[in-house]
């Protein structure tokens, strides 16, 4: 099973926005640069993040967009499955399958998908970002947030 890059790229804003100091709106430029994302794309994945709940947007000058919620909340498999069309490892109807409705196949295959969910649903985006300066270093960026013991007090951390 593969992730959409709908979906990789998601993540991705997701983590970028959990290294930032809490309140401070990011530009979609900064995104864009740090991971090469098509603007188009990326207005796209912004809008869906908002609409789900995951970050909060402002448009206009001096706007910018920062997670909505703790990062310790914010469940891996629960971002997944908002972010992805369809879960299906399979499609038994295009084409259609002369076993469709005989064979357990898609059944297990669906057994196998929310297992993954399940996995991904016990690690949130806290436990993902654990390690700040080594992402801001893997970035090339100039790390701009608030100390590990500052972002442990406020909640952006993972214990």
């Amino acid at each position: 099973m593969q992730l959409t890059r709908h979906t990789d790229y998601a993540l991705r804003v997701l983590i970028f926005l959990a290294l930032q100091p809490p309140q401070k709106l990011v530009v979609m430029a900064d995104i864009e640069r740090h991971f090469d994302i098509p603007h188009n794309h990326l207005i796209k994945i912004v809008q869906r993040l908002a609409r789900k709940g995951y970050v909060h947007t402002l448009r206009g000058k001096g706007g910018g967009l920062r997670l909505k919620r703790e990062t310790s909340s914010i469940q891996l498999g629960e971002v997944v499955q908002d972010m992805e069309n369809t879960l299906d490892l399979i499609d038994c109807e295009k084409p259609a399958c002369p076993l469709d409705g005989l064979c357990r196949l898609k059944g297990i295959l669906n057994e196998a998908s929310r297992a993954f969910i399940d996995v991904l649903n016990r690690h949130t985006l806290a436990e993902v970002t654990a390690n700040p300066h080594q992402i801001e270093a893997a970035l090339n960026w100039v790390s701009t947030h608030r100390d590990d013991a500052s972002r442990a007090t406020n909640g952006r951390s993972s214990q």
